[in-house]
């Protein structure tokens, strides 16, 4: 499966043209614009600014996002623009005849009407034309077009950050193994150095080191030698690296698991830095939280 991010924008148009002939529900041609974007977000997050015209289809516009989309902060607008004024349609016969009847109905009750002006007429014979049911299909079929225009640019933008991840799961692998023929040496020399201390110190006390205290010696500095070993860090975050690997081959909604993973990996390498006894392990450790901090930056933004 693909990764998607959540980042995308696409945009579409539908005109519509005037029908000629002896089609007397015809509307007058428009043109509706809409344009779709969209950002990371924990959750689906959908607003609309659509015309007056088009606010009746906002539910059926939420149905085809959320059967589609799972995470993002989505903003989705529409506009209609009808013909300019010179394209004005013909008044319908049956139109014209029932408002002369509907104005002398009138003057017989209220002779001082005033008589219907031309706008009047032509306003009332556009009205007449089912308008908001004509918008519906070339509605939908728009936003079907522009969704799928999202998708594939989020698609896009989901293989871009895809491979940036893998790159540097390629490089923290690196440095991982920098770190690991470095651990018997750092612990080994550890251990050397508070032996050494331990023996210093005993001498400017007694000037002899007892059985005693030398046991006591190799047991302090044993356990030392294990909390400085990181070792299991290390391998701690070779799983991580390579769960998240599989996440990224695998592809879908992925977004949320790399992010737990990502703070696991956080977790490790802080920990191997507060663990390191020796600079080349602390420089390790940095490049590594750099690294980290980088992928999530970008697995923020996968769905």
């Amino acid at each position: 499966m693909p990764v998607y991010s959540m980042t995308g924008y696409a945009s579409a148009q539908h005109r519509n043209t005037a029908a000629t002939g002896e089609n007397t529900n015809a509307t007058a041609p428009f043109q509706i614009g809409m344009e779709l974007r969209s950002v990371n977000s924990r959750f689906l997050d959908i607003s609309f600014k659509l015309a007056d015209e088009l606010r009746p289809f906002e539910p059926a516009l939420r149905d085809l996002l959320v059967s589609r989309l799972k995470r993002g902060k989505l903003e989705l607008r529409a506009t209609i623009e009808h013909a300019s004024t010179s394209q004005i349609p013909d008044p319908q016969p049956r139109v014209l005849q029932r408002l002369g009847a509907v104005q002398d109905q009138i003057k017989a009750w209220m002779p001082s009407a005033p008589p219907l002006a031309v706008v009047d007429i032509l306003r009332m014979c556009t009205a007449d034309a089912p308008a908001t049911q004509d918008l519906g299909t070339p509605l939908l079929a728009l936003a079907e077009s522009v969704l799928h225009g999202l998708l594939d640019a989020r698609q896009r933008e989901g293989n871009r950050l895809a491979t940036m991840l893998l790159g540097h799961i390629a490089q923290l692998r690196t440095l991982a193994q920098q770190a690991g023929p470095l651990i018997p040496q750092v612990v080994e020399a550890s251990r050397q150095r508070f032996l050494a201390r331990w023996k210093d110190a005993m001498a400017l006390a007694d000037g002899v080191l007892p059985e005693a205290a030398q046991e006591r010696a190799l047991t302090e500095a044993t356990a030392f030698a294990i909390r400085i070993d990181v070792a299991e860090e290390l391998t701690r975050l070779g799983a991580h690296l390579d769960e998240i690997d599989r996440l990224i081959t695998q592809g879908g909604e992925i977004g949320k698991r790399l992010d737990f993973l990502i703070q696991e990996l956080h977790r490790e390498a802080n920990t191997l830095g507060s663990k390191s006894a020796a600079l080349e392990l602390t420089r390790l450790s940095v490049d590594m939280k750099v690294l980290i901090e980088q992928m999530r930056e970008q697995v923020q933004n996968l769905e």
